[in-house]
């Protein structure tokens, strides 16, 4: 696959992006994919105050690329730990993405992560899947 940096414009279909993640403390490393208007960011490491700006620039410059119907993809069964800072990042941009007419979905196996999701009132926002396969799934 071709590798492009993430950047303001659309990516070529079938297209894998470094997203060249800043993190000083290499806490945080994530691969983005773009099949047609789809696109899945796959995450791992952890995500805390300590690089929020950084999450919440590879979240912002990712859901960019995404084209409605979408869906923009994040794939977190990968991170060790989810600080209550990348989940406002991820609810302020479901928002933003639903405007656009793409839907942000969730990719985890963490029964925490639903938990929590279900605690803050963002089930509705922030809707989960076990793989991506059925997160890239058209709705039944």
């Amino acid at each position: 696959m071709k590798t492009v940096a993430i950047g303001s414009s659309p990516a070529p279909a079938g297209t894998r992006l470094n997203s060249q993640i800043n993190d000083p403390n290499g806490t945080l490393t994530a691969v983005t994919e773009c099949t047609g208007s789809a696109v899945v960011v796959h995450v791992s490491g952890d995500i805390d105050a300590s690089n929020e700006t950084i999450w919440q620039r590879l979240v912002n410059r990712s859901a960019a690329i995404a084209i409605a119907p979408g869906p923009f993809v994040i794939d977190i069964r990968e991170l060790d730990f989810l600080g209550s800072c990348a989940y406002a990042v991820l609810a302020q941009e479901a928002v933003r993405c639903r405007r656009r007419g793409v839907n942000l979905r969730l990719v985890t196996s963490q029964p925490i992560v639903a938990r929590t999701i279900a605690a803050c009132g963002l089930r509705r926002l922030l809707p989960m899947y076990t793989t991506v396969e059925t997160a890239l799934a058209p709705p039944a």
